[in-house]
């Protein structure tokens, strides 16, 4: 009893079932109520009623199901999740059942039991030992599932339930910017050097301070404005067979200059008109005009003719 850890002022749960001994159960629970003193409390159900029991979640610091020498039982799902309600955040269950070595569909193995115990809500499983079943445990064990194998042994394991509440909900922070990593510390200035680049009021009216006037950094050279061609590159638009061509981000002028020059030569391809009206209309136009039958134009805009009008003329 001592090795399970069950301390003064504990609330346990002991969990029986059939077969046991009316002596052994009682003497088990006094040496309980003796470890846990006023201060604490035991509470005995049995394992075929612990699901209509009502105790309320959050109740114990231990159940121990099964424990007693002659008792042996299978823990249904149901049970174990009844236990884990039962049980205080961080509660620890200590439980016996009988396992085989091999898989039957009565009997789990040890690693099915474990497998169980944490679908049911428990964690840090651990199999504490494994002894041999009693003949009146085997016994009763064989007729309730009908299990007659020789591989039968006795696994105690305990777990714990997590230190919160089952079904507790908390708030997940996430943080999916870039990181800025730590600034460097920057490095200590010397305190002559932090005063030598340090201008006080009563600097700017001391005699023996130099200031230096910035009008006075410039001459009369930087004063003029600039030839345009002497911003030009030395090779931009340069050579008898190369094409003139301004570059992608001219800032010289020729781009402008080149496009006044296309300008130019579109405008000088226009048809010229004899009388100078013939953009307004047929009432201002001359009999042998070609634009005759033509709707008005703006000046300078240039007009397709239809074969048949170049034909007729």
């Amino acid at each position: 009893m001592a090795d399970l850890g069950i301390k003064a002022g504990d609330k346990v749960l002991m969990v029986w079932s059939q077969p046991s001994a009316p002596t052994a159960l009682k003497q088990f629970v006094e040496d309980l109520s003796a470890i846990v003193g006023a201060d604490g409390k035991v509470s005995v159900e049995n394992m075929e009623r612990l699901l209509m029991s009502s105790h309320a979640a959050s109740t114990f610091d231990w159940v121990l199901s099964c424990l007693l020498i002659d008792s042996s039982s299978i823990h249904s799902s149901d049970t174990l999740a009844e236990m884990v309600r039962v049980l205080k955040p961080g509660g620890k269950l200590i439980l016996d059942e009988p396992i085989t070595g091999a898989d039957a569909q009565t009997i789990r193995t040890a690693e099915k039991l474990a497998s169980a115990l944490k679908l049911s809500g428990f964690m840090s499983v651990t199999e504490v030992r494994t002894t041999e079943l009693s003949p009146e445990a085997l016994s009763s064990l064989r007729t309730a599932t009908g299990y007659q194998g020789n591989t039968l042994s006795r696994a105690r394991v305990s777990a714990s339930k997590p230190n919160f509440e089952v079904g507790a909900s908390s708030q997940i922070k996430f943080s999916f910017g870039t990181k800025t990593s730590k600034p460097a510390e920057k490095p200590a200035l010397d305190p002559n050097t932090v005063k030598m680049w340090t201008l006080s009021a009563v600097d700017i009216n001391d005699d023996d301070v130099d200031l230096v006037d910035s009008d006075a950094l410039l001459d009369e050279d930087d004063l003029k404005k600039p030839d345009p061609l002497s911003l030009k590159a030395p090779s931009c638009g340069e050579g008898a067979a190369k094409k003139k061509k301004a570059c992608k981000n001219c800032t010289c002028g020729l781009a402008e200059e080149l496009e006044q020059e296309s300008g130019g030569k579109k405008k000088s391809n226009l048809p010229k008109s004899a009388c100078g009206s013939c953009y307004l209309g047929d009432a201002f136009r001359c009999a042998s005009c070609p634009y005759m039958g033509m709707p008005a134009f703006k000046p300078g805009e240039k007009i397709m003719l239809e074969k048949t009008t170049l034909t007729d003329a």
